[in-house]
This record gives C-alpha cells, structure tokens and sequence, in this order.
C-alpha cells in the first residue's frame, strides 16, 4: 500500500462526502486506503458513509476523543508507506494524490509535505505554509505587525507572505488539513501528541519531524479547496477555549525551558488575554445577531 488517508469527521456528514468524492475520482497509479474515523456524530454520517461508500475503513467512536487522537487511532492501522492526514471539509483535485505521491518518492530527506490550500474566494489558506510561533513571531502576529507589514521576513515569519505561495521551498509548519508524512519520520518521532484536543498537534508534529532532521516541503504543483466550515465568529466556547490551551501547551513543550520567566509571563499573560478578548468578542456576535432576528 502507498498511502493511507486519514479523515477524521465529527458532524460533517456532506462536506465529509464531498471529500470522499473527490478522493475517489482521484487519478493515480499509486495504492490507496481511506480509514475514517467518527468522532460520535450526530447527523447520520456514519450511515450515510457507510452506505455511500462500502469500501472505506470507518471506525465509529463512542465519544468525541479529538482530532489528534482519532488521527492516532486510524495511522495505527494504516498499512501506507505515507500517511496522509486530510480534513473532511476539504476536495483535493484528481491529480492531487498523484503528484505528491511522486514527489515524496523523489525526495527521500523529506519528511512531510503540503500542497497549496485555497479558500471557496479562491485566497490561500494562509496555513498552509508557515513559521513557528516562537515567542516574538507570535508577539508580531497578534499584536498586528505582521498584518501591518505583511512582507516582512522578520515581521511576518508566521504566515511569511513575503514568499511566493506559487513557488516550492522547505518550511516549518504545514497544516494538518492536507498533511502527507513518510512513514519513517514517524516511526522516528512517534504519533500526534494527543494531549492536543484541537489545534497545534499538526505545528508540534512538524516541530519534532524538523528536530529529527527531516525536511518539510510546500510544494504547491497541485492544490485542494479548504472550505472551513467552521465561522471564527459566534463560535462555541470549547473551540475557542482548545485554540488557547493548546496555544500554552506547545509553549510549554517547546519553547518555556529556553526563554527567562518574564517571556513566559508576557506569553502566558497575552494567552489570556487573546482569549478573553476572544470569548467578549464571540459573546458580543451573539447578541448582534439575535437581535437582527
């Protein structure tokens, strides 16, 4: 076997489709399986792939274990010399597979690889292709001055739009929405950490993969649709809580034993205040939009 792709689905039972859609009309010599596994939906999407698509490795929690853990539960069993981590709300093109496929196999110092990502306005996903959140490129990133001073290498290191998104070069961080990892560098670094709910286990993964000696890749010679179902407004709490905790986890892991305690106050302190300007932010929304009802 090739590849294995891993979608993990939690009450996305059309988008979900979609994705199985466009993966299926893909266009390549390469071997393949799709290992799904379901958060606890509630909106029938087990059925419903079950049905429309018999040949599909599904596993069915019992209770919502996260996006880290659940990708950990199908790159188990996955049989693949990659594995590709690939969002449900996501389309790949035909040649999608194809192509990355036949770059990995050309490029064995790589450990990880993503193509270029592009919202439904056609803009990138500026995710897909990025720096670390070290303690001042963070500092950049939320207090505006990378937005100010989009191509500036040393003020937005984040997203680093001073980079030509068409263009091919090794990176930091890529996204876990199309993430296609060697086998190797797994077994080298291990799985996702699963003390990550939601966000940041795709930035610690590329972190340990990079730490290990493997390069990672934006190699944009083929592109996906991110349609991001999710709205950063009015959003629910716990998504919002998940962003900032894992926020301080990869802090911690990574970056708290080589900075002075007063970076890790100032790191801590922002944390928290992101957050509650966050939460007022979401509250706010809420009651804007009830009262337009």
């Amino acid at each position: 076997m090739d590849l294995s792709i891993i979608i993990v689905n939690y009450n996305t039972k059309l988008l979900t489709l979609h994705c199985l859609e466009s993966v299926y009309r893909s266009q390549t010599a390469y071997t393949y399986e799709v290992i799904l596994i379901d958060n606890k939906s509630t909106d029938g999407s087990v059925e419903a792939i079950r049905s429309a698509y018999p040949q599909v490795h599904l596993i069915a929690n019992d209770e919502n274990v996260g996006f880290g853990r659940a990708n950990n539960q199908g790159i188990r069993i996955a049989k693949g010399r990659y594995i590709l981590l690939l969002n449900s709300d996501t389309i790949i093109e035909p040649d999608t597979l194809e192509i990355m496929l036949k770059f990995m196999d050309e490029q064995p110092r790589v450990g990880a690889a993503g193509c270029k990502i592009v919202l439904p306005d056609g803009t990138l996903d500026k995710a897909c292709r990025r720096g670390f959140p070290e303690p001042l490129t963070t500092f950049y990133y939320v207090s505006g001055l990378a937005k100010l001073f989009p191509k500036s290498p040393h003020f937005n290191s984040y997203h680093m739009e001073y980079l030509d998104e068409n263009e091919s070069y090794p990176i930091d961080c890529l996204v876990g929405a199309f993430l296609m990892v060697r086998r190797e560098a797994i077994e080298q670094v291990g799985l996702l950490d699963e003390r990550f709910f939601m966000y940041f286990e795709d930035t610690d993964w590329c972190y340990r993969i990079k730490q290990a000696g493997w390069v990672n890749y934006y190699y944009p010679k083929t592109k996906i649709l991110h349609v991001k179902r999710g709205s950063s407004r009015g959003r629910p709490y716990r998504i919002t809580y998940e962003f900032h905790r894992a926020m301080k986890l990869f802090y911690d892991k990574h970056y708290r034993s080589k900075y002075p305690f007063w970076v890790t106050a100032l790191m801590y302190a922002g944390i928290a205040l992101k957050f509650g300007l966050t939460v007022v932010k979401d509250q706010l929304w809420k009651i804007t939009a009830r009262l337009k009802r």
